[in-house]
């Protein structure tokens, strides 16, 4: 059900109004106020998807009723009713954040259709903001250990920045969180995040991949394409498992890093980028640098800020809030009822060795969840954890 509110001094106007509307969806619950006063006070102990409000009303100038409605739900869309004469104004309350504006006497498919666009774009908005919830939710850093809390004070200072960061840490520790948060809490928020593995990634595709080629410039190039850089412009680009690029992927990956440009496959035209370079790696690049494997310069561009991400046997008092945490999402994702771990139990996952750290642990707790008793006790751990 969709709720609107119709700002209108004329009785008259009204009752048209919400016939007309009324008359077109059985969706439409419409409510009225005579006034811009009337009509924010409802505002303020109602929640509604769309408000039509009058340009001319008494006791209270128009603009000063659209700034409170945008202050109280700036989300939610106002469409303004303006008669012969008030075509400053309503350009006005455009300017000020209103959606749209029609004209007295209403045409009726305009008002129709400017009522149906406004109320898709509010569902838009929720809809996107649910998305961004989840999508915040899944990259969620989840722990209360000394080690996460140090990670967490970093990422919040360096967030904000453009800083280049390198994430190091084993298999399945949660390097990918580090870098989402990262992204979440910075400038480019809203902007792309892009992801990249490398080790996933032939090396003879990893420069296309990244750069984006032309067509002709190898065999399978059909037409041209944008690359990783490219799509990440604006915003950032997530470098995982960079210990795998090949040297002459490292080599562009260089000179995007110096001169904040790069150029596509088979082509000598430079492209403008501006993207922020969060890499992570399992392997020690240092020992990959005296082997020749890894370039120098490239990891002190890179490292501007590194960040080590423990081992779960390095934070086992974490285990416990990521059991509990990993129950709500698993039971979520497989339609099942969570159950209740005993202490027993979860005294016992603490003292595993954790080779496959959180990614392990997950899956551990999924299988529990799956096979276990209705509380999971020590005999099922023992039964379906076992190594």
């Amino acid at each position: 059900m969709n709720k609107i509110l119709i700002i209108e001094d004329e009785a008259a106007i009204r009752r048209v109004l919400k016939r007309i509307i009324s008359d077109e969806s059985k969706s439409y619950n419409v409510e009225e106020a005579e006034d811009g006063i009337k009509g924010i006070e409802l505002v303020k102990v109602a929640d509604f998807d769309l408000i039509l409000c009058d340009i001319k009303m008494p006791k209270m100038d128009v603009v000063e009723v659209l700034k409170k409605l945008k202050e109280l739900k700036p989300e939610t869309p106002v469409i303004m009713i303006s008669g012969h004469g008030d075509l400053e104004t309503a350009v006005e309350t455009m300017r000020l954040g209103a959606y749209d504006y029609i004209s007295k006497p209403p045409d009726l498919n305009r008002l129709l259709n400017t009522v149906r666009n406004a109320l898709d774009k509010k569902q838009l908005i929720v809809e996107n903001k649910i998305l961004k919830k989840k999508v915040n939710t899944k990259y969620e850093m989840i722990g209360e250990s000394d080690p996460i809390t140090h990670i967490k004070k970093i990422v919040d200072k360096v967030a904000p920045t453009d800083a280049r960061v390198l994430i190091t840490g084993g298999n399945g520790t949660g390097k990918e969180l580090v870098a989402h948060r990262l992204h979440n809490l910075s400038e480019r928020s809203k902007a792309p995040m892009v992801e990249v593995n490398c080790a996933a990634i032939p090396s003879e595709l990893i420069e296309s991949e990244l750069f984006g080629h032309v067509k002709g410039s190898f065999t399978g190039a059909n037409k041209d394409r944008a690359g990783k850089f490219e799509a990440a412009n604006g915003g950032t680009i997530f470098l995982d498992e960079i210990g795998d690029m090949s040297l002459s992927a490292q080599a562009k990956v260089l000179r995007a890093l110096q001169e904040s440009k790069i150029s596509r496959v088979g082509s000598d035209k430079d492209i403008k980028v501006n993207v922020r370079v969060l890499a992570a790696t399992n392997k020690d690049l240092r020992k990959e640098i005296a082997e020749g494997k890894f370039r120098e310069d490239l990891y002190h561009r890179l490292a501007v800020i590194l960040i080590k991400v423990p081992a779960l046997n390095e934070r086992r008092e974490d285990v416990p809030v990521l059991i509990k945490h990993f129950i709500k999402i698993i039971a979520k994702e497989q339609g099942i009822t969570p159950k209740a771990f005993s202490k027993e139990a979860i005294k016992k996952l603490k003292e595993y060795n954790w080779s496959g750290n959180i990614r392990e642990l997950r899956n551990v707790v999924e299988r529990l969840l799956i096979l276990g008793e209705k509380e999971i006790s020590v005999n099922d751990v023992l039964l379906y954890a076992s190594k």
